[in-house]
C-alpha cells in the first residue's frame, strides 16, 4: 500500500522546477538569449498533436452509450466546479484577493486529467472504457469552454487582454495540431502507442518548462511578494475543501442517478480531477503575455498533488475490497 502512496515523482519535479526558477532564473529571464516562449509554444503544439494521435476511437465510440455517466462527469468538470467558485465572487470583488480567486476559477474551469484518471479508475476496478472516454473528450471540450468562463472576469481586471490574439493562439497551438493528429492517427497511431512512455515524458518536460518560465517571470515582477505564509495555508485549505465538496457532491449525484459501483467510481474519480497539463497550456495561451501565470498556476499545482494522493488512497482501498 505504502509503495502506491509514495510522493508522486512529477509533483517532486514541479517543486524542484519552482526552486530552480527562484535560484537560477537566468535561462528563463526576459534578457535570456534562449527563447523559452518559442520552445514552449512548439512543445504545446506537439503535446496536442500527440494527443490527437493517441485518442482511442474505439473507446470513444463505445463510451457514447453511457450518456448519463458522461453527462454527470462533464457537468461536474465544466459546470458545477466553476459555479462553486463563482459563488464567492461577490465576497472578493474589488479586494486584494481577486487575483487569487481568478486562479481558483481558472483551476475550476479546466478539463479533467487523462492518464491519472484512467490509472486510478483501473486501480479501483471502475468503468475503465467510460473513464477513457470522459478523460479524452474532456480535453477537447475544455478548449472551447475554459476560456469562456475566464473572459468576463479577465476583462474586468486591470490586465489588458487581446482576445482575438488569444483565440488565434488557441487555434494555431492547440486546435490545429489536435486536428492534424486526429487526421494522421490512421498512419501514426501504432507509432504513438509504441512510444507512449516517451511521449508522456515529453509532455511532462514541456509542462515543467512552462512552470519554470512562468515562475521566473513572476519572481522577476515580485508577484509573490504580497503573499504571506497565511495566504499559502489558506490556498491549501481551500483547495482541500473544494476537492472534498466536489467529491461528495459527485457521489450524491451518482446515487441520485442510481449508478452501479463501477460507474460511481468513474463518476467521482473523473469528475473531481483537474489537468495540470491543460492548465499550463491554457495559462500560456490566456495569460502568457502577463506576469501573473505563476500565481494562477499555484492553486492548480497544490490541487494536482492532493488529487493524486487522496484518490490514490481511495483507489487502493477500492481495489483491495474488489479483490477480497
Amino acid at each position: 500500500m505504502f509503495n502506491r502512496l509514495k510522493l508522486d515523482s512529477f509533483v517532486v519535479a514541479i517543486i524542484i522546477s519552482i526552486i530552480i526558477a527562484y535560484f537560477f532564473p537566468q535561462l528563463g529571464a526576459s534578457s535570456s538569449p534562449v527563447n523559452l516562449d518559442r520552445i514552449s509554444s512548439i512543445g504545446i503544439s506537439l503535446i496536442f498533436f500527440f494527443y490527437g494521435l493517441s485518442l482511442d476511437n474505439a473507446a470513444i465510440k463505445n463510451g457514447l452509450k453511457n450518456w448519463k455517466l458522461h453527462l454527470t462527469v462533464q457537468s461536474s468538470t465544466f459546470l458545477i466546479f466553476p459555479l462553486v467558485v463563482m459563488i464567492f465572487y461577490p465576497l472578493i470583488k474589488d479586494t486584494s484577493y481577486q487575483l487569487l480567486w481568478l486562479s481558483f476559477l481558472f483551476m475550476a474551469a479546466l478539463p479533467s486529467t487523462v492518464s491519472s484518471s484512467v490509472v486510478m479508475v483501473s486501480m479501483a476496478r471502475g468503468n475503465l472504457p467510460a473513464a477513457i472516454f470522459n478523460a479524452s473528450i474532456s480535453g477537447i471540450i475544455g478548449i472551447l469552454i475554459t476560456p469562456l468562463w475566464l473572459m468576463p472576469f479577465a476583462q474586468q481586471s486591470d490586465i489588458e487582454f487581446d482576445f482575438t490574439g488569444i483565440y488565434l493562439q488557441l487555434f494555431t497551438e492547440i486546435i490545429l495540431p489536435l486536428a492534424l493528429g486526429l487526421l494522421l492517427r490512421k498512419f501514426l497511431a501504432n507509432w504513438a502507442g509504441r512510444h507512449k512512455t516517451t511521449l508522456d515524458k515529453f509532455d511532462k518536460f514541456i509542462i515543467l518548462l512552462i512552470i519554470y518560465k512562468s515562475f521566473v517571470h513572476s519572481f522577476e515582477e515580485n508577484i509573490f511578494s504580497a503573499m504571506s505564509l497565511w495566504d499559502l495555508l489558506l490556498i491549501g485549505v481551500l483547495v482541500l475543501a473544494l476537492f472534498f465538496f466536489i467529491y461528495h457532491l459527485t457521489g450524491w449525484i451518482g446515487r441520485l442517478f442510481k449508478f452501479n459501483h463501477a460507474d460511481q467510481i468513474t463518476n467521482q474519480y473523473c469528475g473531481t480531477k483537474k489537468s495540470l497539463v491543460h492548465g499550463a497550456v491554457f495559462s500560456e495561451a490566456l495569460f502568457g503575455q502577463t506576469n501573473i501565470v505563476g500565481i494562477l498556476l499555484l492553486p492548480l499545482m497544490i490541487y494536482h498533488a492532493f488529487q493524486i494522493f487522496i484518490i490514490s488512497i481511495y483507489a487502493s482501498k477500492e481495489g483491495r475490497n474488489k479483490s477480497a
